[in-house]
Protein backbone atom coordinates (compact mmCIF):
# COMPACT_ATOMS: atom_id res chain seq x y z
CA UNK A 1 0.00 0.00 0.00
CA UNK A 2 1.17 3.61 -0.53
CA UNK A 3 3.50 4.93 2.13
CA UNK A 4 1.75 7.35 4.50
CA UNK A 5 4.21 9.50 6.42
CA UNK A 6 3.81 9.84 10.15
CA UNK A 7 3.09 13.36 11.45
CA UNK A 8 6.54 13.71 12.97
CA UNK A 9 8.36 12.32 9.96
CA UNK A 10 10.86 14.61 8.26
CA UNK A 11 9.18 14.81 4.86
CA UNK A 12 10.06 18.36 3.92
CA UNK A 13 12.46 19.79 1.37
CA UNK A 14 15.40 17.91 2.92
CA UNK A 15 14.12 14.72 1.27
CA UNK A 16 11.76 15.81 -1.53
CA UNK A 17 9.61 13.07 -3.03
CA UNK A 18 10.26 12.53 -6.71
CA UNK A 19 6.62 12.91 -7.72
CA UNK A 20 5.60 16.17 -9.42
CA UNK A 21 2.59 16.50 -7.11
CA UNK A 22 4.96 17.41 -4.26
CA UNK A 23 5.95 20.55 -6.13
CA UNK A 24 2.33 21.26 -7.03
CA UNK A 25 1.42 21.09 -3.35
CA UNK A 26 4.25 23.45 -2.52
CA UNK A 27 3.00 25.94 -5.12
CA UNK A 28 -0.56 25.74 -3.80
CA UNK A 29 0.46 26.18 -0.18
CA UNK A 30 2.76 29.04 -1.13
CA UNK A 31 -0.11 30.78 -2.92
CA UNK A 32 -2.37 30.41 0.11
CA UNK A 33 0.30 31.58 2.52
CA UNK A 34 0.97 34.63 0.38
CA UNK A 35 -2.68 35.44 -0.36
CA UNK A 36 -4.95 33.62 2.15
CA UNK A 37 -8.09 35.02 0.50
CA UNK A 38 -7.41 32.74 -2.49
CA UNK A 39 -8.69 29.88 -0.36
CA UNK A 40 -12.15 30.97 -1.57
CA UNK A 41 -11.13 29.91 -5.07
CA UNK A 42 -9.95 26.46 -3.95
CA UNK A 43 -12.39 23.56 -3.74
CA UNK A 44 -12.46 19.80 -4.05
CA UNK A 45 -9.61 19.14 -1.63
CA UNK A 46 -9.09 18.69 2.10
CA UNK A 47 -6.10 18.14 4.35
CA UNK A 48 -5.99 14.42 3.51
CA UNK A 49 -5.68 15.25 -0.19
CA UNK A 50 -2.00 16.08 0.30
CA UNK A 51 0.77 13.54 -0.09
CA UNK A 52 2.76 14.39 3.05
CA UNK A 53 1.82 14.91 6.68
CA UNK A 54 3.52 18.33 6.76
CA UNK A 55 1.60 19.63 3.78
CA UNK A 56 -1.65 18.23 5.18
CA UNK A 57 -1.02 19.98 8.52
CA UNK A 58 -0.26 23.27 6.79
CA UNK A 59 -3.40 23.15 4.67
CA UNK A 60 -5.52 22.28 7.72
CA UNK A 61 -4.08 25.26 9.58
CA UNK A 62 -4.57 27.64 6.63
CA UNK A 63 -8.17 26.56 6.10
CA UNK A 64 -9.21 26.70 9.76
CA UNK A 65 -7.49 29.84 11.07
CA UNK A 66 -9.28 33.18 10.63
CA UNK A 67 -8.06 35.06 7.56
CA UNK A 68 -5.72 37.96 8.26
CA UNK A 69 -6.37 41.51 7.18
CA UNK A 70 -4.68 41.87 3.76
CA UNK A 71 -2.96 45.12 4.68
CA UNK A 72 -1.65 43.76 7.96
CA UNK A 73 -0.60 40.49 6.35
CA UNK A 74 1.54 42.41 3.87
CA UNK A 75 3.39 44.15 6.71
CA UNK A 76 4.20 41.36 9.15
CA UNK A 77 4.36 37.59 9.64
CA UNK A 78 1.86 37.36 12.50
CA UNK A 79 -0.57 35.17 10.59
CA UNK A 80 2.23 32.99 9.22
CA UNK A 81 3.43 32.46 12.78
CA UNK A 82 -0.06 31.32 13.78
CA UNK A 83 -0.20 28.93 10.84
CA UNK A 84 3.17 27.47 11.82
CA UNK A 85 2.20 27.10 15.48
CA UNK A 86 -1.04 25.33 14.56
CA UNK A 87 0.59 23.05 12.00
CA UNK A 88 3.37 22.11 14.41
CA UNK A 89 0.80 20.31 16.54
CA UNK A 90 0.51 17.71 13.76
CA UNK A 91 3.90 17.95 12.01
CA UNK A 92 6.76 18.73 14.38
CA UNK A 93 9.35 18.95 11.59
CA UNK A 94 7.96 22.19 10.17
CA UNK A 95 10.03 25.38 10.36
CA UNK A 96 9.44 29.04 9.58
CA UNK A 97 12.04 28.85 6.83
CA UNK A 98 10.01 26.15 5.06
CA UNK A 99 6.92 28.36 5.03
CA UNK A 100 8.94 31.20 3.50
CA UNK A 101 10.36 28.75 0.96
CA UNK A 102 6.84 27.77 -0.04
CA UNK A 103 5.98 31.38 -0.76
CA UNK A 104 9.12 31.77 -2.85
CA UNK A 105 8.58 28.65 -4.99
CA UNK A 106 5.00 29.58 -5.96
CA UNK A 107 5.14 30.80 -9.57
CA UNK A 108 1.76 32.55 -9.67
CA UNK A 109 -0.56 32.76 -6.64
CA UNK A 110 -3.52 33.40 -8.97
CA UNK A 111 -3.02 29.86 -10.31
CA UNK A 112 -4.10 28.40 -6.96
CA UNK A 113 -7.33 26.84 -8.38
CA UNK A 114 -5.32 25.02 -11.04
CA UNK A 115 -2.85 23.76 -8.45
CA UNK A 116 -5.74 22.55 -6.27
CA UNK A 117 -7.23 20.66 -9.21
CA UNK A 118 -3.89 18.89 -9.73
CA UNK A 119 -3.72 17.96 -6.04
CA UNK A 120 -7.28 16.64 -6.25
CA UNK A 121 -6.42 14.54 -9.30
CA UNK A 122 -3.40 12.96 -7.62
CA UNK A 123 -5.41 12.29 -4.48
CA UNK A 124 -8.05 10.55 -6.60
CA UNK A 125 -5.37 8.30 -8.07
CA UNK A 126 -4.09 7.37 -4.60
CA UNK A 127 -7.61 6.67 -3.34
CA UNK A 128 -8.27 4.38 -6.28
CA UNK A 129 -4.98 2.56 -5.77
CA UNK A 130 -5.73 2.00 -2.08
CA UNK A 131 -9.23 0.66 -2.78
CA UNK A 132 -7.90 -1.72 -5.44
CA UNK A 133 -5.18 -3.00 -3.12
CA UNK A 134 -7.77 -3.70 -0.44
CA UNK A 135 -9.82 -5.74 -2.88
CA UNK A 136 -6.83 -7.87 -3.87
CA UNK A 137 -5.83 -8.32 -0.21
CA UNK A 138 -9.34 -9.47 0.67
CA UNK A 139 -9.31 -12.18 -1.99
CA UNK A 140 -6.14 -13.64 -0.48
CA UNK A 141 -7.20 -13.33 3.17
CA UNK A 142 -7.74 -16.95 4.23
CA UNK A 143 -9.02 -15.91 7.67
CA UNK A 144 -12.27 -14.42 6.34
CA UNK A 145 -15.37 -16.45 7.30
CA UNK A 146 -17.31 -15.23 4.25
CA UNK A 147 -14.75 -14.40 1.54
CA UNK A 148 -17.23 -13.91 -1.29
CA UNK A 149 -19.40 -11.46 0.62
CA UNK A 150 -16.35 -9.57 1.85
CA UNK A 151 -14.81 -9.42 -1.61
CA UNK A 152 -18.06 -8.12 -3.07
CA UNK A 153 -18.24 -5.50 -0.32
CA UNK A 154 -14.73 -4.34 -1.20
CA UNK A 155 -15.70 -4.28 -4.87
CA UNK A 156 -18.63 -2.05 -3.94
CA UNK A 157 -16.27 0.20 -1.99
CA UNK A 158 -14.00 0.41 -5.03
CA UNK A 159 -16.99 1.24 -7.22
CA UNK A 160 -18.02 3.99 -4.78
CA UNK A 161 -14.55 5.55 -5.07
CA UNK A 162 -14.80 5.38 -8.86
CA UNK A 163 -18.21 7.04 -8.79
CA UNK A 164 -16.95 9.81 -6.54
CA UNK A 165 -13.99 10.46 -8.84
CA UNK A 166 -16.35 10.45 -11.82
CA UNK A 167 -18.46 13.12 -10.14
CA UNK A 168 -15.37 15.25 -9.66
CA UNK A 169 -13.85 14.43 -13.05
CA UNK A 170 -16.63 13.45 -15.47
CA UNK A 171 -15.21 10.79 -17.80
CA UNK A 172 -14.68 11.56 -21.45
CA UNK A 173 -16.03 9.03 -23.91
CA UNK A 174 -13.47 6.69 -25.40
CA UNK A 175 -10.65 7.73 -23.07
CA UNK A 176 -9.16 4.52 -21.66
CA UNK A 177 -5.96 4.09 -19.65
CA UNK A 178 -2.84 3.79 -21.72
CA UNK A 179 -1.52 1.19 -19.24
CA UNK A 180 -1.84 -2.42 -20.46
CA UNK A 181 -3.94 -4.60 -18.18
CA UNK A 182 -1.98 -7.31 -16.37
CA UNK A 183 -2.63 -10.90 -17.51
CA UNK A 184 -4.84 -13.05 -15.27
CA UNK A 185 -2.99 -14.87 -12.53
CA UNK A 186 -2.14 -18.39 -13.63
CA UNK A 187 -4.21 -20.94 -11.75
CA UNK A 188 -2.19 -23.51 -9.82
CA UNK A 189 -4.74 -24.94 -7.43
CA UNK A 190 -4.78 -28.69 -6.92
CA UNK A 191 -8.04 -28.48 -4.97
CA UNK A 192 -9.70 -26.59 -7.82
CA UNK A 193 -8.57 -29.16 -10.37
CA UNK A 194 -9.88 -32.05 -8.27
CA UNK A 195 -13.21 -30.35 -7.60
CA UNK A 196 -13.69 -29.55 -11.28
CA UNK A 197 -13.01 -33.18 -12.15
CA UNK A 198 -15.67 -34.21 -9.64
CA UNK A 199 -18.07 -31.69 -11.17
CA UNK A 200 -17.53 -33.12 -14.64
CA UNK A 201 -17.83 -36.72 -13.48
CA UNK A 202 -20.94 -36.05 -11.40
CA UNK A 203 -22.61 -34.12 -14.23
CA UNK A 204 -21.82 -37.01 -16.56
CA UNK A 205 -23.44 -39.45 -14.11
CA UNK A 206 -26.42 -37.16 -13.39
CA UNK A 207 -27.06 -35.20 -16.59
CA UNK A 208 -30.58 -34.24 -15.51
CA UNK A 209 -29.01 -31.89 -12.94
CA UNK A 210 -27.03 -29.89 -15.52
CA UNK A 211 -29.99 -27.67 -16.36
CA UNK A 212 -30.19 -26.52 -12.71
CA UNK A 213 -26.71 -24.98 -12.91
CA UNK A 214 -27.05 -23.01 -16.13
CA UNK A 215 -25.38 -20.11 -14.31
CA UNK A 216 -22.02 -21.94 -14.51
CA UNK A 217 -20.06 -21.05 -17.65
CA UNK A 218 -17.04 -22.84 -19.16
CA UNK A 219 -14.83 -19.82 -18.39
CA UNK A 220 -15.50 -20.36 -14.68
CA UNK A 221 -13.32 -23.48 -14.73
CA UNK A 222 -9.58 -23.14 -14.28
CA UNK A 223 -8.25 -25.54 -16.95
CA UNK A 224 -8.99 -25.29 -20.69
CA UNK A 225 -9.72 -29.02 -20.84
CA UNK A 226 -12.22 -28.77 -18.00
CA UNK A 227 -13.87 -25.75 -19.60
CA UNK A 228 -14.16 -27.62 -22.87
CA UNK A 229 -15.60 -30.72 -21.24
CA UNK A 230 -18.19 -28.64 -19.40
CA UNK A 231 -19.17 -27.11 -22.72
CA UNK A 232 -19.49 -30.62 -24.15
CA UNK A 233 -21.80 -31.60 -21.31
CA UNK A 234 -24.02 -28.54 -21.56
CA UNK A 235 -24.22 -28.89 -25.35
CA UNK A 236 -25.23 -32.54 -25.17
CA UNK A 237 -27.79 -31.75 -22.47
CA UNK A 238 -29.23 -28.91 -24.55
CA UNK A 239 -29.58 -31.25 -27.55
CA UNK A 240 -31.17 -33.86 -25.27
CA UNK A 241 -28.60 -36.40 -26.49
CA UNK A 242 -27.35 -39.39 -24.47
CA UNK A 243 -24.70 -38.48 -21.89
CA UNK A 244 -22.14 -40.88 -20.48
CA UNK A 245 -18.31 -40.92 -20.41
CA UNK A 246 -18.11 -42.31 -23.95
CA UNK A 247 -20.47 -39.77 -25.54
CA UNK A 248 -18.72 -36.94 -23.75
CA UNK A 249 -15.34 -38.23 -24.92
CA UNK A 250 -16.58 -38.35 -28.51
CA UNK A 251 -17.89 -34.79 -28.30
CA UNK A 252 -14.55 -33.73 -26.82
CA UNK A 253 -12.73 -35.25 -29.76
CA UNK A 254 -14.96 -33.35 -32.20
CA UNK A 255 -14.00 -30.12 -30.44
CA UNK A 256 -10.27 -30.85 -30.44
CA UNK A 257 -10.06 -31.04 -26.65
CA UNK A 258 -7.80 -34.07 -26.69
CA UNK A 259 -5.11 -31.81 -28.12
CA UNK A 260 -4.49 -30.60 -24.54
CA UNK A 261 -2.34 -33.69 -23.97
CA UNK A 262 -4.82 -35.96 -22.16
CA UNK A 263 -5.19 -39.48 -23.40
CA UNK A 264 -8.72 -40.79 -24.07
CA UNK A 265 -8.51 -43.37 -21.30
CA UNK A 266 -7.52 -40.64 -18.82
CA UNK A 267 -10.59 -38.64 -19.72
CA UNK A 268 -12.79 -41.71 -19.41
CA UNK A 269 -11.41 -42.51 -15.95
CA UNK A 270 -11.92 -38.92 -14.82
CA UNK A 271 -15.54 -38.89 -16.01
CA UNK A 272 -16.28 -42.19 -14.30
CA UNK A 273 -15.63 -41.06 -10.70
CA UNK A 274 -18.66 -39.02 -9.54
CA UNK A 275 -19.23 -37.84 -5.99
CA UNK A 276 -21.62 -35.50 -4.23
CA UNK A 277 -23.95 -33.30 -6.23
CA UNK A 278 -23.60 -31.28 -9.41
CA UNK A 279 -24.90 -28.16 -7.66
CA UNK A 280 -22.33 -28.39 -4.89
CA UNK A 281 -19.33 -28.61 -7.22
CA UNK A 282 -20.79 -26.03 -9.61
CA UNK A 283 -21.26 -23.55 -6.78
CA UNK A 284 -17.70 -24.18 -5.62
CA UNK A 285 -16.41 -23.51 -9.13
CA UNK A 286 -18.45 -20.31 -9.47
CA UNK A 287 -17.27 -19.12 -6.06
CA UNK A 288 -13.68 -19.63 -7.12
CA UNK A 289 -14.34 -17.86 -10.42
CA UNK A 290 -15.87 -14.86 -8.65
CA UNK A 291 -12.87 -14.48 -6.35
CA UNK A 292 -10.46 -14.86 -9.27
CA UNK A 293 -12.37 -12.19 -11.19
CA UNK A 294 -12.29 -9.89 -8.17
CA UNK A 295 -8.53 -10.34 -7.88
CA UNK A 296 -7.97 -9.65 -11.57
CA UNK A 297 -10.20 -6.58 -11.40
CA UNK A 298 -8.25 -5.28 -8.42
CA UNK A 299 -4.94 -5.85 -10.16
CA UNK A 300 -6.17 -4.12 -13.32
CA UNK A 301 -7.22 -1.05 -11.34
CA UNK A 302 -3.94 -1.21 -9.42
CA UNK A 303 -2.04 -1.11 -12.71
CA UNK A 304 -4.07 1.82 -13.98
CA UNK A 305 -3.82 3.82 -10.75
CA UNK A 306 -0.14 2.97 -10.35
CA UNK A 307 0.64 4.74 -13.62
CA UNK A 308 0.80 8.45 -12.81
CA UNK A 309 0.46 9.29 -16.50
CA UNK A 310 -3.20 8.25 -16.47
CA UNK A 311 -5.65 11.09 -15.97
CA UNK A 312 -8.67 10.80 -13.65
CA UNK A 313 -10.83 10.51 -16.77
CA UNK A 314 -8.84 7.49 -17.92
CA UNK A 315 -8.87 5.93 -14.45
CA UNK A 316 -12.65 6.16 -14.24
CA UNK A 317 -13.14 4.64 -17.68
CA UNK A 318 -10.67 1.81 -17.07
CA UNK A 319 -11.91 1.02 -13.55
CA UNK A 320 -15.54 0.89 -14.64
CA UNK A 321 -14.71 -1.49 -17.45
CA UNK A 322 -12.83 -3.72 -14.99
CA UNK A 323 -15.67 -3.62 -12.45
CA UNK A 324 -18.13 -4.72 -15.13
CA UNK A 325 -16.46 -8.15 -15.06
CA UNK A 326 -17.26 -8.55 -11.36
CA UNK A 327 -20.84 -7.41 -11.92
CA UNK A 328 -21.37 -10.13 -14.53
CA UNK A 329 -20.12 -12.91 -12.25
CA UNK A 330 -21.98 -11.46 -9.25
CA UNK A 331 -25.27 -11.74 -11.14
CA UNK A 332 -24.68 -15.41 -11.79
CA UNK A 333 -23.57 -15.95 -8.20
CA UNK A 334 -26.83 -14.45 -6.96
CA UNK A 335 -28.76 -16.74 -9.29
CA UNK A 336 -26.83 -19.72 -7.96
CA UNK A 337 -27.36 -18.76 -4.33
CA UNK A 338 -31.04 -18.15 -4.91
CA UNK A 339 -31.58 -21.37 -6.81
CA UNK A 340 -29.92 -23.63 -4.25
CA UNK A 341 -32.00 -24.27 -1.10
CA UNK A 342 -29.98 -23.81 2.14
CA UNK A 343 -30.44 -27.46 3.13
CA UNK A 344 -28.76 -28.50 -0.12
CA UNK A 345 -25.64 -26.34 0.48
CA UNK A 346 -23.63 -28.79 2.52
CA UNK A 347 -20.16 -30.24 2.33
CA UNK A 348 -19.74 -32.99 -0.22
CA UNK A 349 -18.76 -36.42 1.05
CA UNK A 350 -15.06 -36.93 1.54
CA UNK A 351 -15.07 -40.26 -0.23
CA UNK A 352 -15.88 -40.66 -3.89
CA UNK A 353 -19.03 -42.61 -3.29
CA UNK A 354 -21.81 -42.86 -5.83
CA UNK A 355 -24.18 -39.92 -6.18
CA UNK A 356 -26.97 -39.73 -3.59
CA UNK A 357 -30.31 -41.02 -4.83
CA UNK A 358 -32.61 -40.01 -1.99
CA UNK A 359 -36.22 -39.28 -2.79
CA UNK A 360 -35.93 -35.77 -1.36
CA UNK A 361 -32.98 -34.93 -3.58
CA UNK A 362 -34.79 -36.09 -6.73
CA UNK A 363 -37.96 -34.29 -5.76
CA UNK A 364 -36.15 -31.01 -5.37
CA UNK A 365 -34.61 -31.05 -8.85
CA UNK A 366 -37.67 -30.15 -10.97
CA UNK A 367 -38.39 -27.15 -8.72
CA UNK A 368 -34.85 -25.76 -9.13
CA UNK A 369 -34.83 -26.39 -12.86
CA UNK A 370 -37.97 -24.34 -13.43
CA UNK A 371 -36.57 -21.24 -11.74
Amino acid sequence: MPHTPEPDEDDLDAVPPPQPVFHVEQALLGALLLDPHRLDDVNGIAADSFSTAAHAALYAAISTLPRPDPAEHAKNTTWLDRVLATALEEARGLTASYLHALVQVCPWPRHAPAYARMVEAEHARRRLLTAAERLVHTVHDASLPHPVQTALAEADALAAVVDDIANRFPPRSGVLPRTPAPPPTAADDTEAVEEEQLLLATATARPDDIDAVRWLLPDDLTLPLHAGLWQCLTTLARRDEPIDPVTVLWEAQQRGLLDYGREPDEVLRMLAEPAGSVEHWAERALRRSLLATAEHTGRRVEAYAGDSANTPFQLVAGARRALADIAAVRTRWQRAAGATPPQQRRAAPATRAGPPTTTAAHAARPTRATR
